[in-house]
């Protein structure tokens, strides 16, 4: 597998997690119970991280060989 390929994988793996935040997000706007939408928000500010980090990894993977692509720190070290 190529980091190419590997790069469709990270984008394929984000999908669920984006339509699931999408939900939650939407859930979140109708919740009256203060309890509910605590425990929303909290889901939410977990996810969040995961689908940012496959987001990353999916560009990083995609442009890797690419001369003059900008690779983050974060990934590289």
């Amino acid at each position: 597998m190529t980091l190419e390929e590997l790069s469709e994988t990270y984008r394929e793996a984000a999908k669920p997690l984006r339509e699931r935040l999408k939900q939650l997000r939407m859930e979140l706007v109708t919740e009256t119970n203060p309890q509910i939408a605590f425990c929303l928000k909290t889901r939410i500010a977990q996810m969040t991280p995961i689908l940012t980090q496959l987001n990353e990894l999916a560009e990083l993977t995609e442009h890797y060989y690419e001369r003059g692509y900008w690779r983050s720190e974060k990934y590289t070290q």
